[in-house]
């Protein structure tokens, strides 16, 4: 099983931004844990992390037949982004996860509004660093 994990803008601060809401530890530290359960899932795993929407729009047209599952956390853009949107659903009918370290729901209410909430699998939001490791964790079991 192939899993892209993509990041959006600023979650490359973790550890560094907004501890009391996102947590100090780092970017690199979550990246090695989520490889690690990886490795104990048998799944094959792909993190990308960009600042730039166009970026984060050529690395999933690029992974369009060739992934079984996406874990997405727009970042910023989750709010903002159609054009990143419309690549999500170039991904056609895989398992399609959108993450949030905090809970966009209990922020200010431009953060409530995401354009990908209804077109994904799951949503996993509030659960910190945790919600990662549910998120690989339910695509490993998606594909049993």
């Amino acid at each position: 099983m192939k899993v892209l994990i993509l990041n959006g803008p600023n979650l490359n601060m973790l550890g560094k931004r907004e501890q009391h809401i996102y947590g100090s530890g780092s970017y690199s530290d979550l990246v090695e844990e989520l490889k690690s359960l990886a490795i104990e899932l048998g799944v094959e795993l792909d993190v990308f992390q960009s600042n730039h929407e166009g970026h984060l729009i050529d690395k999933v047209q690029s992974s369009v037949g060739l992934i079984d599952a996406l874990i997405i956390n727009p970042g910023g853009l989750t709010h903002t982004s159609i054009a990143l949107r419309d690549a999500v659903l170039c991904l056609g009918d895989i398992i399609k996860v959108e993450i949030h370290l905090s809970d966009i729901d209990k922020r200010e209410d431009f953060r409530r509004q995401s354009f990908f909430s209804d077109i994904v699998t799951q949503v996993v939001k509030g659960e910190g660093r945790d919600g990662y490791k549910k998120s690989l964790k339910y695509v490993a079991a998606s594909k049993k």
